[in-house]
C-alpha cells in the first residue's frame, strides 16, 4: 500500500458514517441524551423483531414513526454533499454506514458505493412473500388512516428494511464492507463513536492495513489514539475542508 501521510495523498478514502451525521440533518438518534430509546423505553421495542411480530400496537407505533413528515422533511448537509464531492474527485473508495435513512444517496452518492450495514428505512417488505416496495408506499398508506399496513400481494406483516434486534446482518453487505476496507488508503470516521461492532472494527483493521486514519466526532471515541488525525466540531464546519473539497 502506498505511504499516505494526510487526507491529500489518498486516493482510496472509506468514510464509515454514523448517527452524529443524521442528527445534523434533524434525525434523532437512538441512545443519545436526546435519542428515542432515551426519551421512550418503549420505543426500544418497536426496533425488536420478535415484539414487532407479535403486537399490533408495537407496529402501529413503528408505522406511526415511519410516517412522522419531520423523518420525511429531512435533507442531507453540507457533510454529506462533501462526500458526494469526494466522489466526484474519484477518491471515494466507498462508504460504510450504520444509518438507515438514505440520505447519502439522496444527496447523489452512487448507491453502489453506499453499504448500509443496519439496513434502509426507504423500502419496505413483506414478512411473509418477501415482496418489497418504496417506503413512501407505506407511508402514504398511514398518513391516509391505515395504522398498521400490510402487504398488498399476500396480506403478510411488512416492515421496514432495517436490521432489528434478534436479526442477524447482511454478510454481503458485511463483506462488501470488509473488502473496501481492506482496499482503503484512507478511513474516515464521521460522526461515529466507533461504539457499535462489528462496524467499529473496521476502523482498527483498516489501521493495521497501513490507511491513515481519521476520526471525525463530537465526542471521544475507543480509537483515538490510535488514530493519525482526531477533529471536534460540527460536521458541516470541519468535513468539507478537511476532505479538501470545494463548498
Amino acid at each position: 500500500m502506498a505511504d499516505v501521510t494526510s487526507l491529500a495523498d489518498a486516493a482510496r478514502i472509506v468514510v464509515l458514517s454514523g448517527a452524529g451525521l443524521s442528527t445534523a440533518a434533524g434525525i434523532p438518534d437512538f441512545r443519545g441524551p436526546e435519542g428515542l430509546w432515551t426519551r421512550d423505553p418503549y420505543a426500544e421495542l418497536v426496533s425488536t423483531l420478535s415484539w414487532y411480530l407479535r403486537d399490533d400496537d408495537v407496529r402501529k407505533a413503528a408505522w406511526r414513526r415511519r410516517a412522522d413528515p419531520a423523518m420525511w422533511a429531512a435533507e442531507p448537509t453540507r457533510a454529506h454533499r462533501a462526500i458526494v464531492e469526494l466522489e466526484r474527485q474519484g477518491r471515494l473508495r466507498a462508504i460504510v454506514t450504520q444509518n438507515t435513512d438514505g440520505l447519502h444517496q439522496l444527496a447523489g452518492n452512487d448507491p453502489a458505493l453506499v453499504h448500509e450495514v443496519h439496513g434502509s428505512a426507504r423500502t419496505w417488505r413483506c414478512e411473509m412473500c418477501g415482496k418489497t416496495g418504496p417506503m413512501r408506499e407505506m407511508v402514504d398508506r398511514v398518513q391516509g388512516g391505515d395504522e398498521d399496513p400490510r402487504c398488498p400481494d399476500c396480506g403478510g406483516i411488512t416492515r421496514a428494511t432495517v436490521i432489528l434486534f434478534e436479526e442477524v446482518l447482511d454478510t454481503d453487505v458485511l463483506q462488501a464492507a470488509l473488502d473496501a476496507v481492506e482496499d482503503c488508503d484512507a478511513i474516515v470516521a464521521v460522526g461515529t463513536t466507533l461504539g457499535v461492532y462489528p462496524v467499529a472494527a473496521l476502523f482498527p483493521l483498516a489501521l493495521e492495513r497501513g490507511a491513515f486514519g481519521v476520526i471525525v466526532n463530537a465526542s471521544e471515541t475507543p480509537f483515538d489514539a490510535d488514530a493519525d488525525q482526531v477533529v471536534r466540531g460540527q460536521l458541516d464546519d470541519v468535513l468539507p475542508g478537511l476532505l479538501g473539497v470545494a463548498e
